[in-house]
Formats: C-alpha cells, sequence, structure tokens
C-alpha cells in the first residue's frame, strides 16, 4: 500500500497562510492533492496539519484529515522526517499497511503526476529507501566563490580555477517537491541525501523553491509562461 502525506502547518512567516493562499486561481494546496490523486498511485492521500482551516480546505478537495497535528511538531523547527514519521506511526495505528510513504510539500504547483507515477515505479521496482526530486544547477557549483571582508572573492574549491566545465562533476540540488520513501526510512530517520536514495531529474524551469514573497511572484511567472497552472 502507497500512502501519500501532504505536510501543511498553519503559520508561515514569510508567506502567510502560503499553503493556502490563492496561486493562480487555486489554493496552494490543492495543486499538491490533484497532482498525487491524478497519479493514481496512492490508497490514501493525507494532509498533515494543525490548523483547522487548512483541515477544512483540504477535505473539501478530497483530501483525508484523520488527524490533527500536534504542536511540539508544528513550530518553525520540526522537521519533515519527524512529520512525516508521525503520520506513518498513526496510520500504522490504525492498520493501514503502508509500505511506502510519499512526502509530497503543499506547495508544489509545478510537481506532474507522471513525476510521482516514475517515482513510484522506482521504488518499488529497485531497492531504494528514497527516491527525490532533485535539479542540476545551472552554474558548475566548483567554479564559485563568496565575497570577503576586503571586498574581494574566494573560491570555495580554488584547485578548479583552471577546469574546464564540462570536466567538473555534476551536481544536484534538492527540487523541494516530494520524497517518496519506504515506511521503515521514516520510522528509522534514514538520512535522504545519501547513498540509499535515488534522485529523480525534474527540468530546472519546473523548480521553484517557495519560501519568499519573491518565490512566490516567480513561481507565478513561471506558471503563466510554461501553462502549467
Amino acid at each position: 500500500m502507497t500512502i501519500c502525506v501532504i505536510p501543511a502547518r498553519g503559520e508561515s512567516k514569510r508567506i502567510p497562510r502560503k499553503n493556502i493562499k490563492d496561486f493562480n486561481g487555486k489554493p496552494m494546496i490543492q495543486w499538491s492533492i490533484e497532482a498525487a490523486d491524478a497519479s493514481n498511485i496512492f490508497n490514501n492521500i493525507f494532509v498533515s496539519t494543525d490548523d483547522d482551516e487548512i483541515a477544512e480546505i483540504a477535505k473539501s478537495l478530497g483530501a483525508e484529515v484523520p488527524f490533527i497535528r500536534p504542536k511540539e511538531l508544528s513550530d518553525d523547527y520540526t522537521n519533515t522526517t519527524d512529520v512525516i514519521a508521525h503520520a506513518t506511526k498513526w496510520a500504522m495505528s490504525e492498520s493501514i499497511d503502508a509500505s511506502i510513504v510519499c512526502c509530497l510539500y503543499a506547495t508544489s504547483p509545478f510537481v506532474l503526476p507522471a513525476d510521482l507515477e516514475e517515482a513510484h515505479k522506482i521504488i518499488t521496482s529497485e531497492n531504494w529507501q528514497y527516491v527525490f526530486s532533485a535539479s542540476e544547477f545551472s552554474s558548475p557549483i566548483f567554479r564559485s566563490f563568496e565575497q570577503i571582508e576586503n571586498g574581494g572573492v574566494k573560491m570555495f574549491y580554488p584547485q578548479h580555477f583552471e577546469t574546464r566545465s564540462q570536466d567538473l562533476p555534476q551536481a544536484l540540488y534538492d527540487a523541494g517537491m516530494f520524497y517518496m520513501a519506504r515506511a521503515e526510512a521514516w520510522l528509522q530517520g534514514l538520512k535522504i541525501f545519501d547513498d540509499h536514495s535515488f534522485p529523480l531529474r525534474i527540468p530546472s524551469w519546473r523548480v521553484q523553491d517557495i519560501d519568499t514573497p519573491e518565490d512566490w511572484d516567480r513561481a507565478v511567472l513561471m506558471a503563466k509562461a510554461t501553462h502549467e497552472a
């Protein structure tokens, strides 16, 4: 059995109520719920929230909100692994035999059902603990630098100053859309970014983390440009 857990707490300091804020005509969380539903891989789509309004909206969109997330798992310092582990334990306590648990963020308007389907195919047919969304950096990180106190710059990897870009290792980053994992991985708190995890590559033009108002504005422009929303 495969279940989807969408974490969506009520408080968000930089973008107030971002999980249910209107994004191109829909509450933001609706994009994730619809993608999960359209993928046809989930036996249940749960929303883990501490907020009554988010709970009601999620239920009206067809998701299940069978519990309210505890306060101790709803502050700025709570990590995703603990939230999904809590939901996984709850499911097991209700005799829901979930072998695969997918954390799908509420702010993932560009995730496609096909992304989730492919991740599910990989994790159920191969020996990975996690399959997660990732994308490629647009510039080589091994030629990156920082500005130092005197105003000048200092390379992070000075040994690569003369290395051709095409000879540098390809660097990926977390696309922040979803993490699909075996239930035991969540319960054991296994690290996501390790050799037991497979990065499912998402094209960079479809990736936008949404944490600040600037991120939100960029996502709106991306949605209009790509016709994804």
